[in-house]
């Protein structure tokens, strides 16, 4: 559904321009590793966290023509 105001019926956040969702996010950020609830990742969640990324891309196709 697309509104009459130009943006292609997006509301809220999703209607800023792309360059101020990053500033507003990395703001969060900041927020949260400032305030001690940031998560950060162990080598071994990384890892585990790119093996399923992989798993699930690659689980993805099926090499069959639809």
């Amino acid at each position: 559904m697309t509104g009459t105001n130009g943006n292609g019926g997006k509301r809220g956040f999703a209607a800023m321009d792309p360059a101020r969702q990053r500033e507003i996010a990395s703001q969060g950020g900041r927020a949260a590793h400032r305030s001690g609830n940031a998560h950060q990742f162990t080598s071994e969640e990384a890892r585990e966290a790119g093996r399923k990324g992989g798993q699930a891309s690659h689980n993805g196709r099926s090499g069959k023509a639809s």
